[in-house]
């Protein structure tokens, strides 16, 4: 089977690395097309997986549509030139417009119900819409749930050990502890109306929590002189690394939140939307708390950090809530190699029996 994957976001590539390996096992054929907005390119070649480049995005509204219909017509082209079987990507218009264009059915992955810009450009040109089963939104008959959550595709233990020499990379010394925040650009599509953890709290929760741990900041956009003190300054791909030996991450990203519920590292996530797999990583097993972008919510949050980290045995507990959720949820990456490689015949088959994907409850 040819299989066309789109890569536009650096999440994407964790996500389908592993399938990729595993489809690729079976002797099925890839092209792997990826934008170059931050570092797709350096995670693609990180993981030793080839690529075509399809550019780089642009921040103004012009230059965006400009992009929407360079990106179209380069995957039209590489649509035209390798004839997939099927085309693959996260939630991602480009791949699901072109697909619809030359006839080649598109299955769409997708976790964050607000991105309506999207699900708006990329659900209707969809032959299969799949979600974990937490997702918070009816997509019709073209959608499928699974109970998992997509950063499991390449966190669970079977694809992914920590490294400790992280800590010497980060100059941690033995037995001390350190949190990351994370802070986000708010440049997507989906992020239009947030203005996420203002300028002054980010330097009050910097200063508060060194107080009691080291703190390291990830942002997505330039820190100011005083912050940059706390910059991390590791590559990209030992980031897992670093959460999965982290006290607590506080800030803006989703991904990053989830990615340590997987990894049994506690998070603090703020975003006015939220999201259904943040929501359930709360209710069902307390290793997110989620708080709004609201001023009071930021201090709030704050004062749940430095709960948090207060904690008693707080590594032995985290690791239970951790291990109840690994107990519950489905290996993702064998269930979706499964589903595209038994594409189309794998759709009418869940359809027909919804439980089937709880089949891939072990990996082992």
């Amino acid at each position: 089977m040819k299989i066309l994957i789109d890569i536009n976001h650096p999440a994407h590539v964790h996500y389908f690395k592993n399938i990729i390996k595993n489809l690729g096992q079976n002797g099925h054929e890839f092209l792997i097309i990826s934008r170059n907005k931050e570092i797709e390119h350096h995670l693609l070649d990180a993981n030793s997986i080839p690529f075509i480049s399809r550019g780089k995005g642009q921040s103004s509204l012009f230059g965006k549509v400009l992009y929407f219909f360079k990106a179209i017509l380069i995957l039209l082209v590489h649509v035209n030139r390798f004839k997939p079987e099927v085309i693959v990507s996260f939630g991602t218009p480009y791949p699901a417009i072109a697909g619809w264009l030359m006839r080649r059915p598109h299955i769409s992955i997708n976790d964050t119900e607000h991105a309506k810009a999207h699900h708006l450009l990329t659900d209707p040109f969809s032959k299969s819409i799949l979600t974990p089963s937490c997702y918070q939104k009816d997509l019709g008959e073209k959608q499928i749930r699974f109970d998992s959550y997509m950063e499991l595709c390449y966190l669970r233990d079977n694809y992914f050990t920590p490294d400790p020499s992280i800590l010497d990379q980060l100059d941690v010394a033995k037995g001390q502890e350190y949190v990351i925040l994370r802070f986000v650009s708010w440049n997507a599509a989906h992020d239009v109306g947030h203005s996420g953890i203002s300028l002054e709290m980010k330097r009050k929760i910097a200063k508060e929590l060194s107080n009691h741990v080291r703190v390291f900041i990830s942002s997505e956009s330039e820190l100011t002189e005083d912050l940059k003190k706390y910059q991390i300054k590791i590559p990209p791909e030992k980031m897992h690394d670093a959460l999965y030996f982290a006290a607590l991450l506080y800030g803006e990203s989703s991904t990053m939140a989830s990615e340590c519920a997987c990894l049994g590292t506690p998070s603090i996530f703020l975003d006015n939307d939220g999201r259904g797999y943040t929501d359930e990583e709360e209710e069902r097993y307390g290793l997110v708390f989620n708080y709004s972008e609201s001023l009071l919510d930021q201090t709030r949050s704050l004062e749940k950090a430095i709960d948090i980290l207060n904690t008693p045995n707080r590594e032995i507990e985290f690791q239970k809530r951790h291990q109840k959720m690994i107990d519950e949820k489905i290996d993702p990456t064998k269930f979706i190699a499964w589903f595209i490689e038994q594409y189309p015949m794998s759709h009418q088959e869940i359809k027909n029996n919804p439980d089937l994907p709880s089949r891939f409850m072990d990996s082992r």
